[in-house]
């Protein structure tokens, strides 16, 4: 009875809109001119016209590309195709081991199919053929799955959907503007580390992609392997963005995904004001704090964007700005959302955390800055353990990243996350390099760069690399009820003796061998660290209550 009714909600799917948007595409009528040969000069370093990609030593890949947004879309793909190779097989694998059954993966395929019907109602034109000039280097392998440009646009509203299941914790965002008497010579800085996790897969390859489009501005974005929309970047008229979740509700169908907004601001505006023109336009399917930083104006302000709602933060008598998962515009003052995301997520903490750092520093460099995106500690300094998304550096980010919008200076983190080395880009000095002709060579600043961090080489962060690991043996165990050895839970502590996690699932593997004792003595170890959020303080008082009851 059951697979009767899958089928017929199916069918309801397949009859409402879904086969129209499979069908389409842009109108991609001068395609047959474009120039698609290849060179591979090396392993690290290919070319395609003016456009390249090269590696440089600290295995950041640098992408140019330049024309209209079709031929980008094409030397996109087929400069960086093995990226993208990386990044579906990455993205794909994970959805598989999620979802190991094929019957329910079909499932899945059609429901994914129903809710994005409509986005590319929502995508403007430019943005779909480049799109479609990726996706024509995409693995076929996943055609199964969507054809390949669809599938391509698929995976930019994926960041979105990531974004709205943020109690599954794939992100906590932090970042911070300041300007004038915080800033060592007055001008605007910008940090944020992007906390966005899909695997360590995914993190592993990193682009900075720098866009010379035949309309709008010329631009940089932090990037990966077939992502045509923006998370971190910055123009060549001192606009950055950067974009922080906010609290959603799952959402019922896809509209714009906010990336491509990040990005339109980037290609056309040159203030806040534009910016704003440009967000107000869009309609998005998950709530974004776009941070938006500029030259011109010699500040940075907020665009708090949702499905219902669009609210504009600007600090008064102020010359810093920090955003973290919650929302701070009249707007969104009452929304129940948001003040629960304030109450129950770790959001507030960092958000304290943060204002903190930046009230101790008098004057913050870029070498301040980076350090400030590092920091492993809690509010007052207190222990939180390795990996806790109450810390600013939660060590699992993406990318760390620097602006000096006025200076078109920007500073990008190799891995691993943002310990490791910060690469600097002048935007202009890159753009002019680029614009001669091929450049053989990296284009980074390596007079500017910030070394990597010493911790990286400690015992400390071996540690941490094997708790990771045996972390995610565990919870899989226990997810699927598989009895794991009790040696695992001292490793789990031993690895990572301040995380109240280390102690929580050492706990659940006492508990698995009925040695209460053992298991209510770590419970209540975990209980005197710093908890994460709410909901995982809850759980922990439950196997407590359940353990005591047991003795």
């Amino acid at each position: 009875m059951k697979y009767w009714y899958l089928l017929s909600v199916i069918l309801i799917m397949q009859a409402c809109g879904v086969k129209k948007s499979m069908r389409q595409k842009p109108d991609i009528s001068s395609i047959e001119q474009i120039d698609t040969n290849r060179i591979k000069h090396s392993e690290t370093h290919y070319s395609l016209g003016k456009n390249s990609l090269y590696q440089n030593k600290f295995g950041i890949w640098e992408l140019y590309l330049e024309g209209s947004p079709l031929e980008m879309g094409i030397a996109n793909g087929n400069l960086s195709r093995e990226l993208i190779h990386h990044q579906e097989n990455a993205f794909m694998g994970k959805l598989e081991n999620m979802v190991p059954s094929e019957v329910y993966r079909d499932f899945l395929k059609k429901t994914v199919a129903w809710f994005n019907r409509k986005m590319y109602l929502h995508v403007p034109e430019e943005y779909k053929q480049e799109i479609y000039g990726v996706s024509r280097y995409a693995l076929p392998k996943y055609n199964d799955f969507a054809p390949a440009y669809i599938r391509m646009l698929y995976f930019h509203g994926a960041h979105d959907i990531g974004h709205a299941l943020q109690d599954l914790m794939l992100v906590g965002c932090t970042s911070f503007a300041a300007w004038e008497e915080k800033t060592e010579d007055g001008e605007l800085l910008i940090g944020r580390n992007f906390d966005f996790y899909a695997g360590d897969e995914f993190g592993s390859q990193k682009i900075a992609a720098f866009y010379n489009p035949d309309k709008g501005n010329k631009f940089m974005m932090y990037t990966w392997g077939g992502m045509i929309g923006a998370v971190s970047g910055m123009n060549e008229k001192g606009v950055t963005v950067t974009i922080n979740a906010g609290k959603s509700k799952i959402p019922l169908i896809a509209k714009t995904p906010v990336t491509l907004v990040a990005r339109e601001i980037l290609q056309y505006a040159e203030n806040t004001e534009e910016a704003i023109k440009i967000a107000k336009k869009r309609e998005v399917f998950v709530s974004e704090s776009i941070m938006v930083g500029s030259a011109s104006e010699k500040k940075a302000i907020l665009i708090e964007v949702s499905p219902h709602d669009l609210g504009v933060y600007e600090v008064g008598n102020s010359s810093q700005l920090i955003c973290s998962n919650q929302f701070q515009s009249n707007t969104y003052k009452n929304d129940r959302r948001n003040k629960k995301t304030i109450e129950e997520s770790h959001s507030n903490y960092r958000f304290q955390r943060m204002t903190e750092l930046i009230s101790e520093t008098q004057k913050i460099t870029p070498e301040i800055a980076v350090s400030i995106l590092r920091n492993r500690k809690g509010v007052e300094g207190e222990e939180l353990g390795m990996g806790n998304e109450k810390a600013i550096n939660q060590l699992l980010a993406h990318h760390g990243i620097i602006f000096q919008p006025q200076d078109k200076k920007v500073w990008v983190s190799a891995n691993p996350y943002q310990m490791g080395a910060f690469v600097s880009y002048d935007l202009e000095e890159v753009f002019q390099k680029f614009q001669k002709g091929n450049v053989p060579a990296s284009v980074m600043n390596e007079e500017s760069l910030i070394p990597e961090s010493d911790f990286i080489h400690t015992s400390a962060f071996s540690n941490y690399k094997k708790f990771r690991k045996l972390e995610q043996e565990v919870k899989l165990k226990l997810e699927h009820k598989i009895l794991i050895l009790e040696a695992k839970a001292m490793q789990l502590t031993r690895y990572n003796p301040e995380f109240w996690e280390s102690h929580f699932l050492a706990g659940r593997i006492y508990y698995q061998h009925k040695s209460y004792k053992k298991a209510y003595q770590k419970f209540l170890t975990a209980s005197e660290k710093v908890i994460t959020t709410m909901q995982d303080a809850k759980e922990l008082q439950k196997f407590i209550r359940k353990t005591r009851r047991k003795l």
